[in-house]
């Protein structure tokens, strides 16, 4: 089965030999798994998967996919929507920053994207270019970032009534963002404020869809109403709430039910005895305390691994745990083989995934699990396995 043509993009296990040994493997099956523990979640709800920064690092093949049950897809990108469409996805797709400019109307025309509204300039933009096409509406109630602020609100309904009624855009719905779902109570103002502005809507606006839900929400069931729910990072199999190992805040994703989707594997491509008091690595920033062999492992920041992850970062080597020691360069990573004496060269790396979570290595690298799936480089080949 050697040489088998790769899937849409992707390389599957049987493709050609890849030039390293490392590479990000795809479950597609888990992120299928993840959708129904939102659905779980969210009883009755319908779902806008997100998929921007082309499916978390995953890969818009890999979400086509996984995430083909979803009701919708959620992206900011007009290229990867187009990609979408490419790949016979024939769903709704929604674009949640709107348009950019004029052309991104046409764009949704020519596409059947659903866009999100959320300044004075984009219905000037719909106005222009007759789209017909579901819009909505969002609403600022404390994230700061997009969205109508509460007393824009009003005027701005009433425009895209008119805009209904000429026929320049189809149905409309309501969403808004919170800023703090993460935390206990953390979305207790942002919805009091949007029960305040749905007691004002006209009575022809009482019945419009509305979108509310994130990850976090989803997942604490914080909403009580929302037709949409638009989770992202439970999706790809890590946790809202950040690293919740032993003595750590938050929830794991293991502990809410969710698979991981990517396992960024690799190999020792070199074993070293380090004498003591002999450092390695940029800037010598460790140094050995007594003899210690430590392994190389083919990974560095230019596939993504975070430069500043510490020594003492996890990491799976041979089936067992261990830790990163010294600097992360651009394509190297080295690691404790101490208590590893069977690790060599060829060994099995994990550097995230199904044993050691990317959250875990996140949270040893001051940062978050989205940022390091995300940021996994291009020169990286995902994987179907």
């Amino acid at each position: 089965m050697a040489g088998r043509p790769a899937v849409h993009g992707i390389r599957t296990r049987y493709s050609l030999r890849m030039s390293r040994p490392l590479r990000a493997e795809i479950h597609a099956e888990a992120l299928a798994a993840n959708l129904g523990q939102v659905r779980r979640c969210s009883p009755g709800a319908r779902i806008w998967a997100v998929v921007k920064a082309l499916g978390y690092g995953h890969g818009l093949e890999a979400v086509v996919r996984g995430l083909g049950e979803a009701d919708g897809l959620a992206l900011v990108e007009f290229d990867a929507a187009a990609r979408l469409r490419q790949l016979d996805y024939a769903g709704p797709i929604l674009m949640l920053e709107g348009p950019f400019d004029g052309q991104d109307v046409a764009l949704a025309c020519r596409h059947d994207l659903q866009l999100v509204i959320h300044t004075s300039e984009q219905i000037e933009w719909l106005e222009q270019h007759a789209v017909m096409r579901p819009v909505w509406i969002k609403v600022d109630t404390g994230m700061h970032r997009l969205g109508f602020d509460l007393q824009d609100v009003l005027p701005a309904l009433e425009l895209i009534q008119v805009l209904q009624a000429r026929g320049k855009v189809g149905q409309a719905g309501l969403m808004t963002h919170f800023a703090n779902a993460d935390l206990p109570g953390g979305a207790h103002d942002a919805l009091m404020r949007w029960e305040r502005l749905r007691s004002t809507l006209p009575a022809t606006c009482a019945s419009w869809p509305v979108s509310l839900a994130n990850s976090a929400a989803v997942i604490d069931g914080i909403v009580p109403v929302s037709d949409w729910v638009r989770p992202g990072i439970m999706l790809y199999g890590a946790s809202p709430f950040g690293y919740g190992g032993p003595g750590a805040a938050g929830r794991s994703a293991l502990s809410l039910g969710l698979r991981p989707v990517m396992c960024l594997r690799s190999q020792l491509i070199a074993t070293r005895l380090l004498a003591a008091g002999e450092a390695i690595g940029y800037g010598s920033q460790f140094v050995a305390p007594h003899a210690m062999r430590v392994g190389v492992v083919a990974c560095g920041y230019a596939d993504g691994y975070p430069r500043h992850a510490p020594t003492g970062t996890p990491v799976l080597v041979a089936g067992q745990r261990t830790r990163i020691v010294g600097r992360v360069s651009m394509d190297m990573i080295t690691v404790d083989l101490a208590s590893l004496p069977d690790a060599q060269v060829g060994s099995e790396v994990e550097l995230w995934g199904e044993t050691v979570s990317v959250d875990e290595v996140a949270h040893a690298a001051g940062t978050i699990g989205y940022e390091l799936l995300c940021a996994v480089s291009p020169r990286v080949p995902r994987v179907f396995v």
